[in-house]
């Protein structure tokens, strides 16, 4: 029987670039490498690792670049680990190069996890401190306003479906319900 290494690529946002891990996922000898453009901060809408972790079978690899592009959370990518090993395939990180494999592997990522997740804590707290000074000093004017919500709420009032309006705007349906449900209250 013939063992797989899948890869899995992932970034956060639609205007990065899926490229660099696929390349070096490929290079590594995955057969198959499923990206996807989703936040790494839950589980929830990763559709790819889903799909991945349900069609392992015993013997494959799940292969990722780094360990946050398989998840931000400790408890998270154990999980996910946990779920693999489940169904008899391993997990290898290549950068630092870290496999489930043997035992000292599932001890590398938990440590490497959990310094992840208190990095990712220490940047939130550093930014609430900076956008707090900003705001004492008169500086901070918030993020920018990336769809126009009155364009939105016109559309909508003209009766066109959020869904059509979605496809107008460029945007999520769930952003079209979000503007048109901020003005309800």
């Amino acid at each position: 029987m013939t063992y797989d290494k899948i890869g899995y690529a992932r970034v956060s946002t639609i205007d990065q670039d899926l490229e660099l891990q696929q390349e070096r996922l490929k290079a590594e000898g995955c057969v198959i490498v499923r990206a996807e453009k989703v936040s790494g901060a839950s589980r929830e809408g990763r559709m790819e690792l889903a799909t991945i972790i349900e069609f392992l079978r015993e013997g494959d690899e799940l292969v990722v670049t780094r360990l946050d592009r398989l998840g931000r959370d400790t408890r998270d990518v154990l999980n996910i680990v946990h779920e693999c090993e489940q169904r008899g395939a391993f997990v290898t990180i290549l950068d630092p190069h870290v496999s489930t494999r043997g035992e000292m592997g599932h001890v590398i990522l938990t440590v490497l996890g959990m310094v992840a997740q208190m990095e990712r804590r220490f940047i939130k707290e550093r930014q609430r401190e900076g956008i707090g000074k900003a705001k004492a000093n008169g500086m901070y004017k918030g993020g920018a306003v990336r769809i126009n919500h009155q364009k939105i709420r016109d559309l909508s009032g003209s009766g066109i479906g959020a869904m059509a309006i979605a496809k107008v705007m460029v945007c999520s349906r769930m952003q079209v319900y979000r503007v048109l449900n901020a003005n309800v209250s």
